[in-house]
Formats: C-alpha cells, structure tokens, sequence
C-alpha cells in the first residue's frame, strides 16, 4: 500500500479525475486537496506546491474561501464552513516545513469578489468575479487566519456551518456555537505559521497569532476537557456536544486525536483521552473504528443533515477511516507503537477481503481505501465510498512518518520509528535526486520507539533524535539503525 496504491489512489482520483464512482462532482473541495497535497510533499513537490497556489486562488478579498469550485468554469460555494481558512495555512506550513521553499510564500495570488453571505444564507452558488487585488501567498494564508480569530462564550472557535465534519451543519448556524477540534486544529495552524510571519517582520501578526494560541489553549483545558475525555462542542444555546452528559455522540474521535496531534493538549489528559478512544470506539473484533457513538438516532438535539443519515452509517456513527487514521497518528505520536499499527491493520483494506466471507461482508475493493465502513446490521463491516476519499493520503502520511517514523525537512532525514514490539525491523530505500539512501532499522529488544544506535556509511551518529543531511552525490549511502 505505501510504496504505490496509496499514492495512486490520491494522485488518480483525488486530483485528476476528482471523481469516482459514488462522487461525480469533478469539483475541487477546498480543505480535501490540501489534505492530500501534503501526503504528496515527499514524491510529488509540484504538484503540491501548485495546488496551494490553485487553492489560494479562490479565497476572496474577506478571507473565506469556496468551499468546493469548479475548475472549467470557477462557480462554487460560498459557505460558512468554519475549517477551509484553516486548513490553507496549515498545508502551505507543512509544504514549506517539508521541501525548504520558502518562495512559494512570495508567489502573487489574486482574490476573488463576490456578494456576501445575507445574515440568514447558509450558502450561496455563483461564479465570482477574480479580483484586480492581489497578494502574496503569505498573505493569503494570514488573511485567512485572521479571519478565523473569532471565539464564541466558551474561549472556542465558532462552529459556523460545519467545521471538518459538515453534517454538523447546524450545531452552530445561530452563529454562536463551538468547536473543539477546530480550537486544537487552529492551535496548530497559529503556532506553525507564526514563525513564517516573524521571518518576515510581520511582528504584530506574530504575536497576536502566539497570543490567541496561548488563549485556546487555556480554554480548550478549562471548558473543553469532559473529565474522561474532550468535548466536541458546544451548540448555539450552549448545550455540550460530545460529552458524557450526552445519550448520543458522548465520545467524538477527532476531537481527542487532535487533541495529541496540535500539541495543546496536557500530557496525560491526552493520554487518558485515548484511553477513552480506545475503550470506546475501536471495534476489534468487527474491524472497526468509529468516528463517534452513539450514533445520533432519537435525540431532540438537531446537529444538522449528519442526523438524517441511518445510525451507523457514513458521519453518523460509522467508520469513517479518514477521522481513524487521526487516531492511528495521535497513538504513534504517544508513542504507542502497538496500538498504532494495530489500528492501521485493522483500517488496512487488504484485512477486509483475505477470506470468502470477508469479501462478502466488506463488498468493496480491497486496494483502496474506503471513505467509510458502516457499524451497524444487517450491514455491519460493509464498505462505502471507495476511490474518493482524503483517506487514502493520510494512510500514505500515516504509514510512512507516523510509524516507520521518516520525515523530510527540506534536505534533512528525520527518523523516528514508532512500530510494534513483534516487529524485529524493517528497511527503506529512499532516493534522493541521484543518490540512494539504504535504510536498515533493527529491533532486536521488542522496543516501541527509541533510537539507541545509528551509522551511516560506517560512521556514527550520535544526535537523537536522528536528524541526517542528504546529499545529491550520485552514491548509495547506508543508514544502520538499532531501536531500544
């Protein structure tokens, strides 16, 4: 799966065709190909580096952006989808991070015009007009965050219309409700994108950024936290979502694994809401990872369209693996290599069809990924949206720097293996221009992560963690490393 279909299945379907076959749209969503722009940062820069242009290109003069567009003709949505804002900042950091290529932050983008939403519009459908205004693709992405500074009475970011997951599309339309894993998502992005708008003597935006970070982090501590794991959110009239006080969605998996993956959260809270994740939404025996549960079914709250979906099925209280792989990074982040690739086994969708009556319970393609597997009978373990789903780069980004623990920071090798105590090793071969990186990783002692040895080409490295300049010498290098 890492070393083609993965890869495959993003490239094919996510940017050429931008369709499949229970999606047609041939429409680009604004938080979806950034998403999977950064699990092309390592094989395919350009390609990456291009659609952050292409993405910058439809945010308007305000700073909210098109939910989805059309290419051949520039119509989409204008929405207020709390997360797209965030989302641009966030890749075009992790691009820079990854390739060194500060340029592209200089690159000129223009905006696009149009009418605003009317107070009581969800959304609107229309092709905009392109702006004569036009700026830097740093300011693209700072412009969008600091559209995204403003709080509702709990210290969180508003919900708007839906944040990651659109079905909850009316937890916030009063315009007073909040989310929890965009409080840790916008976390991410304000202290990442920071340090890019000091370089640039921007130190107004840096500071104020640094400050609000510092400000959501204290409040998704003191409002957010359920006692056993985070909330979700909060709905217009405060009511929480995603808590233990809840008979429906008690437990959501994004807003725990994010709660690791930004970095904001206190250690062992982070921990322990794991724990919860788990005890609570991992399904073992049925191969199954629940995005929440239970499933919104009788409840009187109304979370939005996500309710009129069957219990169990799709954003409802299935599997939805994109939101899974989240988890499968925030164990390996933890450091839980066990965990962690016992979790990307049981997303893998190879372990779906290797019997008779597996291939007639998942009934879909198992050299994909599937958007999501649905939880309850008579259709327990069936597969869903196969091809055109986000799903297929995280488990690239997953498998690669989340467990085998190799990241690119420019001409830099980080390695890092996070991987199960069976394991006794694995090995890479990675290219970089015209050289040849021989990787050769060695458990001997059932550790889950640790680096106690590493040569390369005979010589000691002694920095840990393993940090290695590559060099475009046209020669075959060999790294040996030792965990423990």
């Amino acid at each position: 799966m890492l070393i083609g279909w993965l890869l495959y299945q993003t490239i094919a379907c996510s940017f050429c065709a931008r369709s499949a076959f229970y999606q047609a749209s041939g429409a680009y969503g604004f938080r979806d190909q950034l998403q999977d722009g950064m699990a092309l940062v390592a094989t395919c820069p350009g390609m990456t580096r291009e659609h952050l242009l292409r993405a910058a290109a439809r945010q308007f003069v305000e700073g909210d952006v098109q939910h989805w567009w059309l290419p051949h003709s520039g119509q989409g949505v204008r929405t207020r989808i709390s997360d797209d804002r965030a989302w641009l900042a966030y890749a075009v950091g992790h691009y820079v991070d990854a390739t060194g290529d500060v340029v592209v932050l200089d690159e000129q983008v223009s905006f696009l015009e149009g009418q605003a939403l009317a107070a009581d519009e969800h959304d609107s459908f229309f092709a905009p007009d392109v702006s004569d205004q036009a700026a830097t693709l740093f300011e693209h992405c700072a412009r969008a965050l600091d559209q995204s500074l403003a709080l509702g009475g709990h210290g969180l970011p508003l919900i708007g219309t839906g944040d990651w997951n659109d079905g909850m599309n009316r937890v916030g339309e009063g315009g007073a409700g909040e989310s929890v894993w965009l409080g840790w998502l916008l976390y991410a992005a304000l202290t990442n994108f920071a340090p890019f708008a000091e370089a640039r003597h921007d130190v107004v935006r840096a500071a104020t950024w640094r400050a609000h970070a510092l400000a959501l982090q204290a409040s998704l501590e003191s409002k957010a936290w359920d006692g056993d794991w985070y909330r979700r959110g909060f709905f217009d009239d405060g009511t929480s979502l995603g808590s233990v006080t809840n008979e429906e969605c008690r437990i959501d998996s994004i807003a725990q694994s994010w709660a690791v993956l930004s970095g904001a959260a206190e250690r062992q809270r982070a921990r322990r809401a794991m724990a919860a994740v788990d005890r609570e939404l991992i399904r073992p025996a049925d191969g199954l990872a629940l995005l929440f549960a239970p499933p919104f079914n009788k409840t009187a709250l109304d979370p939005g369209y996500i309710k009129g979906y069957p219990p169990g099925i799709r954003e409802n209280g299935g599997q939805y693996t994109h939101a899974a792989l989240w988890s499968v990074m925030a164990f390996a982040e933890l450091g839980d290599g066990d965990k962690a690739a016992g979790l990307f086994s049981l997303l893998n969708p190879i372990n779906h069809a290797r019997t008779r009556a597996d291939v007639h319970r998942y009934k879909v393609e198992p050299y994909v990924v599937a958007a999501d597997v649905y939880a309850r009978p008579p259709h327990a373990g069936r597969g869903g949206w196969t091809w055109y789903t986000g799903s297929a780069g995280w488990m690239q980004r997953v498998g690669v720097e989340s467990i085998l623990g190799l990241r690119l920071e420019g001409k830099t090798l980080h390695l890092d293996p996070c991987i199960p105590r069976a394991w006794a090793g694995f090995e890479i071969s990675l290219r970089h221009g015209s050289a040849r990186y021989e990787i050769r990783v060695d458990n001997p002692d059932g550790a889950k992560r640790g680096i106690a040895f590493a040569s390369i080409d005979e010589r000691v490295v002694m920095e840990r963690p393993l940090r290695l300049p590559l060099t475009d010498d046209g020669a075959t290098h060999r790294l040996q490393v030792r965990m423990g």
